[in-house]
């Protein structure tokens, strides 16, 4: 879905693969280069965002679409940002869009 694309420029694609394990096989397969090359960040694995610990935490009135797997007020960030549930391919093409977008569509674009 991004290779060969850029991140809308409105948006903050943050990548934060879950273990040392996937960031190496995501490392051996040049997945990082293709993130990279669309305009995403790619970090260390880590939990940042996702429990609004650091790295992209939301600011009051911005809005994420995330791969975790669960949501609450305030979990990300402020209280009165918003946070949007989806699969990676989803996220990707949301991030490529600039909103939450159908990655079928993108694919056929």
């Amino acid at each position: 879905i991004l290779k060969g694309r850029k991140v809308a420029p409105h948006v903050r694609a943050l990548i934060f693969p879950a273990t040392q394990k996937i960031w190496k096989q995501a490392m051996a397969e040049g997945l990082f280069d293709i993130f990279v090359d669309a305009g995403c960040a790619v970090s260390t694995p880590t939990c940042g965002p996702c429990l609004g610990g650091h790295m992209g935490i939301l600011a009051e009135g911005e809005r994420a679409v995330s791969t975790t797997n669960r949501n609450f007020v305030g979990r990300m960030g402020h209280p009165k940002s918003e946070v949007y549930l989806a699969s990676p391919s989803v996220a990707a093409a949301s991030a490529v869009a600039g909103y939450i977008a159908d990655p079928k569509k993108l694919m056929e674009a």
